[in-house]
């Protein structure tokens, strides 16, 4: 049997498989070590997890080591919590901002169509017709048309807000309504009542506006008495801010009814502006609505946007928390929106203590004219006598001298009655509601808490030529302390030796928690010019203070 060529041709047969080669798996250079070092413990291990396919890729470690850094971190920089809880509160906060909700344009509220007699009511036919149309932004409350034709009609309660009236809405929901502001981008303008100066100023304003650069604008400077010197008037007001620590960018004299100061403001808006949005802040019923119809009127002859826009601006009131909302208004041809908001309601301002139907006795309807104790024709002096300025505050004079006069500024409805202090507490337990009114009516006076609030006032008396200072009652006006203030009737009365370690000793009494303030003189009236000082600066300190305009 012949062998096959295939099988001649085998296959080469196999080798005996080697036994593997150990090489390491981490091929370090090896050193020799000194015989000093031979005893010192290893170094860590820093090998990875895994060899082979086990191993750890590039990317596991720069993830690990990420991590790692993290942890690090938050170890050794614990102000990253407090970093992160504050972005949190920011945005929480943020989410307070109005939405696109459609809403009255005379107060802000959102429309509703459910609760008749509530803020934002509309009948729902007329909803409905406008919604269909589009015509949302041009509809006008129930509430709304009622206070454009001289109703009182309250909403606000709460902390700072009216007795008596209905209240849909609390003052503390009114200010959270406005804390978003210190989150945004804005240019605040803040509007502060002269004639209630101290209780309008917002001290703590910067908690509503934050960072954001503040136009401060003084309003009804129409209300002043006449011939009174604006230059004083702005000298004292930007004192008095910087007193405050205030940082503004200017101060404005203005009045919404004659459009005094209003151009000027107009030209610091557009020049501050730089496409942000801007909000008019201010105290209830310091004439934020007003300014707002003031400023679209003055800025309609040039931009026809502020010119469309006054067709639907918001609703002017007697009415302390008449905008309940934010209002959007387009009102510049550049960009950026106007925003009335909801006044700031306190509860230290004599509004916030009276009844909702004596609000409008608190509003001065003209200008202001002094009303002077003891008045010039009569011999009778202050002391041991009160003066009760309606039934709202209580003035003892315990001690004073011959001379001494003093000169109220306030509304003209509020009278002014002067008595014996021994008569004092009956004259005002019977005359309460009947000749001192606020407040009005036979069951108010009833339900009246009182004059609780006691200040005990001793005022030093520096110079016969001016006021010693101002008593302002806050949410009301101010009583001006003259010295001198009654001629006297002898020419050669030696003033300058009364004033010799003498004061004023007075106790004022008023509603809790109605604040007094005592305060340098306000320089009103045509004498004021002669008496004001005006504060020497220096070329730094000038240049620092806030410039002033009307």
């Amino acid at each position: 049997m012949m062998a096959s060529p295939f099988l001649s041709s085998s296959f080469p047969k196999p080798r005996p498989p080697s036994l593997p080669v150990s090489k390491p798996l981490f091929p370090f250079c090896v050193r020799a070590v000194p015989a000093s070092n031979a005893a010192s413990p290893p170094p860590p291990d820093t090998s990875p997890d895994g060899v082979g396919p086990a191993a750890p890729t590039r990317g596991d470690r720069f993830i690990g080591r990420q991590l790692v850094n993290e942890a690090a971190a938050r170890v050794l920089a614990p102000e990253d919590a407090e970093r992160r809880r504050r972005r949190k509160e920011k945005r929480q906060v943020l989410a307070r901002k109005p939405s696109g909700l459609a809403s009255c344009y005379g107060c802000g509220a959102p429309l509703q169509t459910t609760e008749d007699g509530a803020p934002g009511y509309v009948d729902p036919a007329t909803y409905e017709l406008k919604k269909r149309h589009h015509q949302l932004r041009t509809v006008l409350c129930g509430r709304c048309k009622l206070l454009s034709h001289g109703h009182m009609v309250t909403a606000v309660g709460g902390h700072g807000g009216y007795p008596g009236g209905k209240q849909f809405v609390s003052a503390e929901q009114l200010r959270e309504k406005l804390s978003y502001l210190r989150h945004e981008k804005a240019l605040i303008i803040k509007l502060v009542d002269i004639v209630d100066f101290n209780g309008s100023f917002l001290a703590r304003v910067r908690d509503f506006a934050g960072a954001n650069p503040i136009i401060l604008v003084i309003t009804k400077v129409d209300l002043l008495p006449r011939d009174t010197d604006l230059n004083c008037i702005g000298d004292w007001v930007v004192d008095s801010v910087v007193k405050k620590k205030l940082n503004v960018l200017s101060v404005h004299l203005t009045s919404s009814k004659s459009l005094v100061g209003i151009t000027g403001v107009i030209s610091e808006i557009q020049q501050e502006k730089k496409g942000r949005d801007v909000y008019i802040l201010g105290s209830a019923n310091v004439g934020k609505s007003a300014f707002i119809s003031a400023l679209l009127r003055t800025m309609a002859y040039k931009d026809p946007v502020a010119a469309a826009a006054q067709k639907y601006k918001p609703i002017q009131s007697a009415v302390p928390g008449t905008t309940l909302g934010p209002i959007q208004i387009e009102a510049f041809l550049g960009g950026g929106k106007l925003y009335d908001t909801p006044g700031v309601h306190l509860h230290h301002r004599q509004a916030a203590v009276i009844h909702a139907d004596d609000l409008p006795s608190l509003a001065p309807q003209s200008r202001l004219k002094g009303r002077c104790y003891p008045a010039n024709d009569t011999d009778v002096a202050l002391s041991g006598n009160t003066l009760f300025w309606a039934g709202l505050v209580r003035i003892d004079v315990v001690k004073a001298l011959p001379r001494t006069r003093l000169t109220f500024y306030g509304p003209k409805k509020l009278k002014i009655n002067m008595v014996p202090t021994t008569e004092a507490d009956q004259f005002y337990k019977s005359e309460v509601g009947v000749t001192l009114t606020p407040p009005t009516g036979k069951e108010r006076p009833e339900g009246w808490a009182g004059l609780q609030g006691v200040r005990d006032l001793k005022i030093k008396y520096e110079d016969s030529n001016r006021p010693a200072c101002d008593i302002a009652i806050s949410g009301l006006g101010w009583i001006s302390v003259e010295p001198s203030g009654v001629p006297s009737s002898n020419p050669d009365e030696n003033i300058e030796g009364e004033f010799d370690n003498s004061e004023l000793h007075l106790i004022v009494h008023v509603p809790k928690p109605v604040e007094i303030f005592v305060r340098p003189p306000l320089p009103v009236g045509k004498a004021a010019s002669q008496w004001y000082r005006y504060q020497e600066l220096t070329e730094e300190e000038e240049e620092s203070r806030p410039k002033w305009h009307y």
